[in-house]
């Protein structure tokens, strides 16, 4: 049914705060915490401060609330990629290659280099956060090494290794190489390294726990 001309619209406070989390994150990865300010926020997302102190009694209320709903997003990025991967296949190792591949394809996807990673702007300032909100970070992180080390330790339980690995170490690669390469993509303007540095981890991970090469057959004399 049609609303009446003359009928007030509604206000969404949901859609108002979301709107205010878009736009801090754009502005952090932009120019970084310490630089985005509350006026800029509210700028960006167009609303009035008053709405935005409706949602945030601070700057520091904000920046926990970002970073909070960064984490659950990455969580549930994660958690469908994984999901993804077992679908496709029942095998550990397999699983594993899936789940860097499909990382890799999205990677691979984007039209312009990647934005960044909140998680790193907080990082470069952390001495502008409270204890709660860094132990945010610290959380989302050791999720992702949980994750994977349970995901290698059943791939090396099928392939054992054909060297020598700290399993810990390499639960952590790809966490690692993916912010690096955002860092690098940044800095050269090259949207491609994020997926070719995710392919180099798949070749790794390949020649790693994969059967071992035949020797080169030797001419008959």
């Amino acid at each position: 049914m049609d609303t009446p001309a003359d009928t007030p619209r509604v206000r969404d406070p949901t859609r108002t705060r979301e709107k205010i989390l878009d736009a801090a994150q754009a502005l952090i990865l932009d120019h970084g915490f310490a630089a985005t300010t509350v006026d800029a926020v509210v700028g960006r997302a167009g609303i009035t401060k008053g709405a935005f102190f409706h949602h945030f009694t601070s700057k520091s209320d904000l920046a926990r609330a970002l970073v909070e709903r960064y984490a659950a997003l990455d969580r549930a990025h994660l958690d469908e990629r994984l999901a993804r991967a077992r679908k496709l296949s029942s095998d550990p190792l397999q699983q594993v290659l899936l789940l860097i591949a499909l990382f890799e394809e999205e990677f691979a996807s984007h039209q312009e280099p990647f934005g960044g990673c909140l998680f790193a702007s907080y990082i470069y300032e952390a001495k502008l956060f409270d204890e709660a909100t860094l132990e945010v970070l610290r959380d989302s992180t050791l999720l992702w090494r949980r994750v994977m080390l349970e995901a290698l330790e059943k791939v090396a339980a099928r392939y054992p290794p054909r060297r020598e690995v700290d399993m810990e170490a390499l639960a952590d690669l790809f966490y690692s190489l993916t912010e690096g390469a955002f860092i690098m993509t940044r800095t050269l303007g090259d949207k491609s390294l994020l997926g070719r540095q995710a392919r180099h981890l798949r070749t790794y991970l390949e020649l790693l726990f994969g059967p071992a090469p035949e020797p080169p057959r030797t001419p008959a004399s």
